[in-house]
């Protein structure tokens, strides 16, 4: 077998450029792996709206049938639609589920995110890697039984009942909500929704679009959230939310047209769920803590750390039987779904909390961003992130440090966290106070001379 891991395999998905990267002949090739690794019979397939997908899907599905696999393909949706899929057709002999997509990268990458029986998530530990050296071979085990078929498949209604049972549609108060769906994969889901739900969308960039006519949608980009915050006050909503391309992250802001940074969601979604099952555990990461740590702690929860990446935290999720898990890149996972991540729950959640409150989310976060501002992800291109990393360490020496993911340094009065990304060649840093903003943007500006 072939020890070199085709350069698309990352640490819990794969992702690159097309063709360079990854392309139908390689896309075949991991169809066949996974279907030998995994030993799978029948597999939910999706995708998302870049214009690679087509072809991608069409060789990956080649490969699994040719190893006697099943493919039901839902077609274009989001992520989470895989693992609801996986999921809800366990019963029906589903044991496997591949979403092509590249998320928020460029329109000219692709990718592909696997789950295994029930959705459990899969890691480069658990299996990702061998597919990858086995695909890189080519040296696949004869296989002489009936070729698998393809079909198409939908279950979309089932999906849309089922994110409708996380909330009381009856308790929902008539808000004005902006989508926008940056052309991806999350219109079709919120018009499915619409007709169940007393809410006035307005819509912004809703039709999918491969061609990213209006940028790649991914609104941690800072540019990609002036329009949201625009029509958020133009159209005097209540609420404003957006997606990256699958879906599966969910972004949001305030009546007000703020950004509202997805650390402070994770308290707040915490704080909702314990308020009705508490003493549950709840999972966040360790880039940004205190205000997850003191919400959950008051609410009857228990914290529990966990290292970034959305496979490694639904493995987590479900060792602990956790409640909730939470990240600050706006990735939300629930044990009423699989322990799966999903980028609709959220903002469901968060339109229910509005209408039984009253309040906005100006209100119902204010206090918490003021307790503990934070400098928001910087992203910084080195040269050597293993030496950077390193360099900070020993300047920061006497503070308590931890590592979970990456680096943590902790005072009484700031921590950060610094730590490559899994999925880019990028540092990243966030930095958080004890309620003085100055006194973060301080230690930011020092801590990126050292960086930079």
């Amino acid at each position: 077998m072939n020890n070199t891991l085709p350069s698309c395999f990352k640490a819990y998905d794969v992702r690159g450029r097309v063709p360079d990267d990854l392309n139908a002949e390689l896309a075949e090739k991991i169809g066949k792996a996974f279907a030998v690794v995994f030993k799978v019979k029948k597999v939910v397939v999706g995708h998302d709206i870049r214009l690679s997908c087509p072809e991608i899907v069409s060789a990956l599905a080649k490969g699994l049938n040719a190893m006697g696999v099943d493919v039901l393909n839902l077609g274009m949706c989001g992520t989470e639609e895989i693992y609801f899929a996986a999921i809800d057709l366990e019963k029906d002999g589903v044991d496997g589920g591949i979403m092509v997509t590249a998320s928020h990268n460029p329109a000219d990458y692709n990718g592909m995110k696997f789950v295994g029986k029930g959705a459990k998530p899969v890691t480069g530990k658990s299996g990702l890697d061998e597919v990858g050296h086995l695909a890189a071979s080519g040296d696949f085990p004869k296989y002489e039984g009936e070729l698998g078929l393809l079909c198409d498949f939908s279950n979309k209604e089932r999906y849309v009942q089922h994110l409708l049972s996380h909330i009381d549609i009856s308790k929902l108060k008539p808000l004005r909500v902006v989508v926008n769906s940056g052309n991806g994969c999350a219109g079709a889901t919120i018009d499915a929704l619409a007709s169940y739900l007393p809410i006035d969308f307005v819509r912004l960039h809703h039709q999918p679009d491969g061609h990213f006519p209006n940028g790649v949608p991914n609104p941690l980009l800072l540019d990609n959230r002036k329009e949201t915050k625009a029509l958020v006050l133009e159209s005097k909503a209540d609420i404003g939310l957006a997606w990256d391309g699958d879906f599966d992250r969910c972004f949001f802001w305030d009546e007000k047209g703020n950004f509202i940074e997805g650390y402070y969601i994770v308290g707040l979604l915490a704080q909702e769920m314990l308020a009705k099952q508490p003493g549950e555990k709840i999972l966040y990461d360790p880039r940004l803590t205190w205000n997850t740590e003191e919400v959950v702690e008051g609410a009857g929860g228990l914290a529990i750390m966990t290292p970034t990446g959305h496979a490694l935290i639904k493995e987590r999720m479900r060792e602990e039987d956790a409640l909730y898990g939470g990240e600050m890149s706006a990735h939300h996972y629930f044990r009423d779904f699989g322990y799966c991540d999903s980028g609709m729950i959220p903002w469901l959640l968060m339109i229910s909390l509005m209408s039984r409150t009253g309040k906005g989310l100006s209100e119902l976060l204010g206090d918490r961003m003021t307790r503990f501002p934070v400098s928001g992800e910087i992203n910084n291109r080195v040269a050597d992130a293993d030496a950077v990393i390193d360099k900070i360490e020993k300047v920061y020496d006497d503070g308590v440090k931890t590592y979970t993911d990456g680096l943590s340094v902790e005072y009484s009065d700031y921590r950060f966290n610094i730590r490559k990304s899994n999925t880019e060649p990028l540092l990243r840093l966030n930095v958080e106070s004890r309620g003085s903003a100055d006194l973060m943007k301080a230690k930011l500006k020092e801590l990126l001379t050292y960086i930079k």
